[in-house]
């Protein structure tokens, strides 16, 4: 790709537009290789915490590595499959990545086209760059701290997304296909006084992205979650004019030990 950044304590809005094409790059060369193991045999077995893993998983996982330790020698990329391998690198305050080359593997292995492809950077517990990319409609969703997010479909043009004005009627709430739990979520919806008209079902991380570009409100997510499944939305929502919460309407930071996750709420800042 020709790019060459070295690690950096502060990331200048010019070096974040340089890696954040540099990661689209990325994101596609592993997308071509997820469609590739999709259209046949996809490796499916199960890791030692018994969820599934795929040949793409690794596949997606060595190109979008391979790419971010040559433009970014010496950061740590923190990513899901060298991280079940036991490869834990150390984060010590300075920028990190957060790579989930397939998210949505139960979707990938339903063949439901709802997994994604994420690349997101860190800086100070923030996530400041996000690309994610939906290999089976390739369509691309980028989002940039303080340079706003904008989307793709086909390699096409990129346009600017921001989120939405929630309509008078109510709420469009998210939730995970394979993660619902609506009676959960309408204790949380009545205790906090917000009206939900309508109920979505999307998985992996297309869920930041459709608050992102406005087509729903919010999506509140009450189970566990690593860091590497988040980042990337989260900084696509937000560069958009949304928000990530914990529930206890603190930023969803990065960084924590162990990388899990808190329960957590994507979305616009008018839906709360």
């Amino acid at each position: 790709m020709g790019y060459k950044v070295a690690a950096f304590m502060s990331t200048p809005l010019l070096d974040l537009l340089t890696l954040r094409d540099a990661c689209t790059g990325f994101a596609r060369d592993a997308a071509r290789e997820i469609m590739r193991i999709y259209a046949g045999d996809l490796g499916e077995r199960t890791k030692a915490d018994k969820s599934p893993v795929t040949d793409a998983d690794h596949a997606a996982e060595a190109i979008i590595v391979a790419g971010l330790r040559r433009i970014a020698p010496g950061m740590a990329v923190v990513a899901e499959e060298e991280m079940a391998a036991g490869h834990v690198p150390k984060i010590d305050g300075t920028p990190f990545w957060l790579v989930d080359p397939l998210d949505g593997t139960k979707e990938f292995i339903k063949k439901n086209g709802e997994f994604t492809v994420n690349i997101a950077l860190v800086e100070n517990g923030k996530a400041v760059l996000g690309i994610v990319l939906a290999p089976a409609t390739d369509i691309l969703w980028r989002g940039v701290a303080g340079m706003g997010a904008d989307r793709s479909e086909n390699g096409g043009t990129f346009t600017p997304i921001t989120v939405r004005k929630p309509p008078a009627a109510g709420l469009t709430c998210l939730a995970s296909r394979s993660t619902a739990i609506y009676s959960q979520l309408d204790i949380w919806f009545a205790g906090n006084g917000l009206r939900v008209a309508e109920r979505e079902h999307a998985g992996s991380s297309l869920k930041f992205c459709l608050i992102a570009e406005g087509k729903a409100d919010i999506y509140p997510r009450f189970g566990p979650t690593n860091e590497w499944d988040t980042a990337a939305g989260q900084a696509v929502l937000e560069a958009a004019g949304g928000e990530v919460v914990t529930t206890d309407n603190k930023p969803l930071l990065y960084g924590k030990k162990g990388f899990g996750n808190p329960h957590f709420i994507a979305r616009t800042k008018e839906a709360r």
